[in-house]
């Protein structure tokens, strides 16, 4: 008898990818100018933190000449470029950048610098200001830090929205990190207005583009399979919000992986639908990763489930553009 003949047949399994998933143009422009530096100026190139969260991208610019460093006293006196990642930085950063006289280019993302200025114009005015956010992450350390000492109150819960403190009732505003959980920042947005009634808000909504259509797409899916794969690293805020989203959508079987070799198959026995999406600082590489991993262990047939279409391009910074280096 043939040995495939006896082979057991592979259950079969739908897959439903989401659309809009992976790389945003915020995303895209990080990694582009960390190339693009090294194809201009040759290697080495110094990166501050992480120029996006994601292991597999960061090793691969590794692999290409890209030295990631924590604090900018990790760069030696050099004349190789020292880039800032997308989640922005601390006004203090460039400062003693330009105190050493490194050759400093700044990735921040275009819809983080956005919150930034609105931030600084608030205080101009003489606004105290309300951060939604997570304590810690680099886009609100970055935040925090255009402004002085006591500018900013940060928010992280709705508990914490209906019991914050504020210096001036009458005078306030509020900003929020571009990517969060968009349920849990309308919630704690509807608690401050009713708290605040004079809270002075974003011209437009600060929680970025990608993010909103990113959960949008998942919540399109989740109702409709009994498990969701997001691709996607523990430390990156989009994707761990994504997970909650399908969680919240009605697949309470919702993981997040980095890896095929991340995955727990005992958690996907006896499924036949699975939805997969990505954060937007991963690779679609990953996610076909994610996809052959299942196929060699299930029948996959595979549709893509759109739920609207993106066209955002942000142009690299001025020191990276083709005609820089002449």
């Amino acid at each position: 008898m043939d040995a495939a003949e006896t082979r057991p047949a592979k259950p079969p399994l739908r897959v439903l990818l989401a659309a809009p998933r992976g790389f945003c143009a915020g995303v895209v422009r990080a990694i582009d100018a960390v190339e693009q530096a090294l194809k201009l100026y040759g290697a080495p190139v110094y990166v501050r933190h992480e120029i996006v969260h994601n292991k597999y991208v960061v090793e691969d610019l590794k692999r290409k000449g890209a030295i990631f460093v924590e604090e900018l006293d990790e760069v030696p006196d050099t004349r190789a470029p020292v880039i800032f990642s997308a989640h922005g930085v601390p006004k203090s950063v460039p400062e003693a950048a330009a105190g050493r006289n490194l050759f400093a280019i700044d990735a921040t993302c275009p819809l983080v610098t956005k919150v930034h200025r609105e931030a600084q114009v608030h205080h101009r005015k003489g606004r105290h200001i309300l951060l939604i956010g997570h304590q810690g992450h680099p886009e609100v350390v970055g935040t925090i830090g255009q402004l002085p000492d006591g500018a900013f109150t940060l928010v992280e819960t709705a508990e914490e929205a209906r019991t914050v403190e504020v210096p001036d009732a009458g005078n306030l505003a509020y900003v929020t990190q571009t990517t969060l959980s968009l349920d849990d920042t309308a919630e704690m947005i509807s608690i401050l207005r009713v708290r605040f009634p004079a809270l002075t808000e974003p011209h437009k909504e600060d929680i970025c583009y990608a993010t909103t259509n990113r959960q949008e797409a998942v919540k399109a899916i989740a109702p409709q399979v009994d498990a969701l794969v997001v691709v996607g690293a523990p430390n990156s805020s989009n994707s761990q919000r994504l997970r909650e989203a399908a969680e919240r959508a009605g697949c309470a079987r919702s993981v997040l992986v980095q890896r095929a070799a991340d995955i727990d198959w005992p958690q996907f026995q006896g499924i036949a639908s699975l939805g997969v999406t990505a954060g937007a600082s991963a690779p679609e590489v990953l996610v076909e990763e994610i996809v052959d991993a299942f196929a060699a262990r299930f029948d996959v047939t595979v549709e893509t489930v759109t739920s609207t279409e993106e066209d955002v391009f942000f142009p690299l910074p001025r020191a990276l553009r083709p005609d820089a280096a002449e």
